[in-house]
């Protein structure tokens, strides 16, 4: 059963292998577990939609599923929740996965459409993120990210002392994670930020201007430590 089972998940995962130390019990609430959120997947051909191998956890929910695309294997946390009211909507890449109680909302306002979000190949997000598309959202291929990441990619403006903050509108330029990056836990990243591939985020950063390819930076505001690539 552990060889079928290895070889089925394969099919997502081609280097994933057992850990030699797994037991059964945790192999068999495995499955069961999975086969189940492979079940829920398969609801969304009441909307005529191809579920290409998606799990979903317990509690997921969509807003304006039309404008929702994804490619195979897209795994949902319990309780994540997408809402694809913008410009054009929200895109998943292959072998995505979500994790528990994450929100990905391109924007919430019916007056003011926010742009998009894309999520590459291969890229997992950890439990608790917060993800804007307002100005426009893009994560690169095989990005690996930890638990509460926290992007918004729009800014209230405020230069009217005169006048209220909520009635002097905002402004929108986009966040742009390059592929190949490690972001750590409870990173936030604001508008007009893009980050180079091959860089890694230090957790807690708050990241609030761009930097280039295989950078290591970290602090409150965000700076560079170090490259990975001297002499570039």
């Amino acid at each position: 059963m552990k060889k079928l089972i290895e070889k089925i998940i394969r099919w997502r995962n081609p280097s994933f292998r057992f850990d030699p130390f797994l037991n059964q019990t945790a192999i068999i609430q495995f499955v069961w577990v999975h086969g189940w959120a492979m079940i829920r997947g398969l609801r969304v051909f009441l909307y005529f939609k191809n579920p290409k191998g998606a799990m979903f956890g317990p509690k997921v929910s969509f807003f304006n599923l039309p404008k929702i695309k994804w490619g195979r294997f897209l795994k949902l946390g319990k309780g994540v929740y997408i809402s694809a009211l913008g410009k054009k909507g929200v895109v998943f890449g292959d072998n995505v996965g979500i994790g528990s109680y994450s929100r990905i909302v391109v924007s919430t306002s019916l007056n003011h459409l926010g742009e998009f979000i894309k999520i590459g190949n291969n890229v997992g997000i950890g439990e608790y993120a917060y993800l804007g598309g307002a100005g426009g959202l893009e994560i690169g291929d095989d990005c690996i990210i930890g638990q509460y990441l926290s992007c918004h990619p729009e800014n209230h403006n405020f230069g009217d002392p005169e006048s209220l903050i909520r009635q002097q509108g905002v402004s929108r330029q986009g966040i742009k994670v390059g592929a190949n990056c490690w972001v750590g836990s409870k990173v936030t990243i604001l508008d007009g930020v893009t980050i180079g591939e091959g860089s890694v985020i230090a957790a807690g950063a708050i990241v609030t201007k761009s930097f280039p390819a295989n950078s290591i930076i970290g602090g409150i505001p965000a700076k560079l430590i170090k490259r990975r690539i001297e002499n570039v």
